[in-house]
Order: structure tokens, then sequence, then C-alpha cells
């Protein structure tokens, strides 16, 4: 019961949410950068959030694992909405998502926290891949209904390889994923195209966390892959990570906004962002979800996996620097 409480929960906070933000003309105003036309509602990812915890506390208890991921979750939420409201320097965010990219890794691997020694090196990877994935997120949260469709399609996939996978503790991890999901359906209900309600920093940064936190503890405890993770993902960590790297060699300013990401273009030239939520969906039912499901199936194929996964996309994102 606990997930469709969730799913309705968050799509009624959403609601409730979008009448005071309209209220108070917590509005979103279109410039020359954005993908919207008219002033639109953000901070969504507030009510979406709230949703979320009240499913997990339908489904105590948790782990302390889980409940470390919730807590800088929430932090980071707050961290969202106080940057969507009067706009946090970026240094000053850059900070905060290192201490709790840091503080989480830290704590869930094995030997990272015994002392100074070469263990502590075992953090510098993680940490940094967790936040590059937290300002990744908030990229690609660049048009209506992508990022909450993201975490929807990664983290059905992700409870349902786990969940086969049966691992000891799987079924809890499942549930995790499915209560995420389920909370960003009830977003999506707001956010669908044409938006009326946006996620913000609020909801792009903390799920991003959540995500990223997933994987670590997939990992750590054996209930995952990361190889599944990285296929399941792959959209958005190939246009982002492919945009700035292009950026970067031709150039331009990284920390300056713009629209130049694969999505962005794709919406420019269909005129559409539905078009591009339906790409996305396709491509994971069709090619991704096949793929980490021969993870789940063959780990020692993986590395072949996630090649097969990327390449295609690496490609599309090369043909399509040429859109408008």
């Amino acid at each position: 019961m606990a997930i469709p409480v969730t799913l309705v929960l968050s799509a009624a906070l959403c609601w409730l949410y979008l009448q005071l933000a309209r209220r108070r003309r917590w509005l979103d105003q279109p410039n020359e950068r954005s993908s919207h036309r008219r002033p639109t509602p953000h901070g969504g990812g507030v009510p979406l959030l709230l949703a979320f915890v009240a499913g997990l506390a339908l489904t105590a208890p948790w782990s302390g694992a889980y409940l470390l991921l919730l807590v800088i979750a929430l932090l980071l939420m707050l961290v969202g909405v106080i940057d969507d409201l009067w706009h946090l320097s970026v240094r000053l965010r850059m900070l905060l998502y290192l201490g709790c990219s840091l503080l989480l890794c830290w704590s869930l691997l094995p030997g990272a926290g015994a002392g100074l020694g070469w263990q502590s090196l075992l953090l510098v990877i993680p940490v940094l891949a967790m936040l590059w994935f937290l300002n990744l997120y908030n990229f690609m949260d660049g048009i209506d209904g992508i990022a909450a469709m993201q975490c929807i399609l990664a983290c059905g996939s992700a409870a349902l390889l786990a969940w086969v996978g049966g691992s000891p503790g799987s079924a809890a991890y499942a549930l995790f994923c499915l209560l995420l999901a389920a909370a960003h359906i009830g977003f999506l209900m707001w956010n669908w195209p044409p938006a009326r309600l946006f996620m913000g920093d609020a909801g792009s940064i903390p799920t991003g966390f959540l995500l990223a936190g997933l994987v670590l503890l997939g990992a750590v405890q054996g209930y995952l892959n990361p190889a599944c993770w990285l296929i399941l993902l792959a959209v958005f960590i190939t246009d982002a990570s492919y945009t700035l790297l292009w950026r970067l060699f031709t150039g331009q300013a990284v920390t300056q906004p713009h629209r130049l990401h694969a999505y962005q273009r794709l919406s420019r030239h269909w005129q559409s962002h539905l078009s591009v939520d339906f790409v996305l969906l396709a491509i994971n039912a069709v090619w991704l979800f096949p793929l980490a499901w021969a993870v789940q199936s063959m780990p020692d194929y993986a590395l072949i996996m996630v090649i097969l996964a990327y390449l295609p996309l690496v490609l599309g994102m090369a043909k399509m620097r040429h859109f408008a």
C-alpha cells in the first residue's frame, strides 16, 4: 500500500504547493536560455520529497544507511529552496554539495574512515563522481518531464533487477527505489508537458544525490551491480558529460548557463518537449534496460554491456551538435 499512497500523496502535495506558489509568486521567469515561455512555479521538489518521506515512514524501520541518505537529501532540498529563492553563489553550493557527498561516501565505504592513509584515497573517485552527478542531474532538468521520467525509469528498472537478483537485503533496496519512483510519478502529473510545476534545485539536486547514493549503496552491499546503474542512467550521463567536454575543448565558459545539451537541441528541433521525453522512454525500454538485465544475468560481461550502452549515445550526441 505504501507505494500507491506515496504516489497519490505526492500528486496531492504538489497540487497544494502549486496553489501556494502561484499565490506567493514563486515563479521561474523565462529568459533567452529557458525552454519554457511563461512564468511557471518552481520548487516542486519540496512536496515530492515530503511524499517520499511519508512513504518511507509507512514502511519503517529503515537501516542507518537509508536514513543517512534521506537526511542528507533533505538538507540538499533546503539548500535548493534557498538557491531557488535567493540564488546562492556557485562556490558556496559546490562546497555544500562536496561536503554532503564526502559525508555519505565516508559513511558507506568500508575502510574509508580508518585514518588518513591510503584508504582515504578510496573516497576521491566516488566523491567526485557523486559531486558530478548532482550537478549533472540539475543540468539535465531543462525541459518538461525529463528529470522525473529519468528517475522513474531508472528506479523502477533498478528495483526489478535488485529483486530478481535476490541478495539479502535487496527487497528493502528495491522498495526504497520504488517509493522514490512513486513520488516522482505524482510530481510528473504536474510536470508533464506543458508543465505547470517545475522541480527546481530543491528537487533536481536531492534526486541526483539519492540516485548516486543508491548506486553506491547497491555496490557496497551487493544489492545491484553499479554497471546496471551506469547503463540505466546512460542518457543523462552521456549528454551532460559530452556537452561539458565539448564546451571545454571549444574554449567556452563552462560555468555559464547555455542551451547546448542534446535534449535541448532536440526539443527545439522538434518544437516539442514531449517528443524528447518519449525518446528517453524508448531508449530505456528498448536498449538500456535489456543491457542492464544482461549485466545482472552475466556480470562477467558488464564492461561490454556498458560500452554497448554508451557507444551509440556518444555517436548520437556528436550528430546532434549540428542541430540549432
